[in-house]
């Protein structure tokens, strides 16, 4: 199988998504999505890595068929990687607050670190109780 029809078995097999889809968000037509899944162009680095992050792909099975399709991630991974995704917005303004957070938290002395740790834990504490 070549890495179109990887593509392709990916877009429709599992994910049970149409071209159009497929590509929102990663920055490729749906014309250009057909011709790599029939082989006509080939797929950049670029477009393999969108296609990896967005769809939680092993690369290594995405480049050569080998391993798992999609990639086993930790719970803590996940939320690394969707945080660093949400990150990336820059026009979102959940994005913009917790930047300007972690630059502020990072301008604290290490007693107000503390004392802030402290909080969040307090604040987890009586979110978990239901208070």
């Amino acid at each position: 199988m070549t890495i179109g029809e990887r593509i392709r078995y990916l877009r429709k097999t599992v994910l049970h998504v149409t071209q159009e889809e497929f590509v929102k968000g990663l920055k490729i037509s749906r014309s250009n999505i057909g011709n790599i899944e029939i082989g006509s162009i080939g797929v950049t680095d670029r477009v393999i890595s969108d296609i990896c992050e967005k769809y939680n792909v092993n690369e290594t099975w995405l480049r050569s068929g080998n391993g798992d399709i999609i990639e086993q991630l930790t719970d803590q991974q996940k939320i690394m990687k969707y945080t660093a995704l949400l990150l990336k917005d820059t026009d979102s303004v959940v994005a913009t607050a917790i930047k300007n957070f972690i630059i502020t938290y990072e301008q604290l002395d290490d007693t107000s670190k503390k004392v802030l740790e402290d909080v969040a834990l307090k604040y987890l504490e009586n979110m978990k109780r239901g208070q």
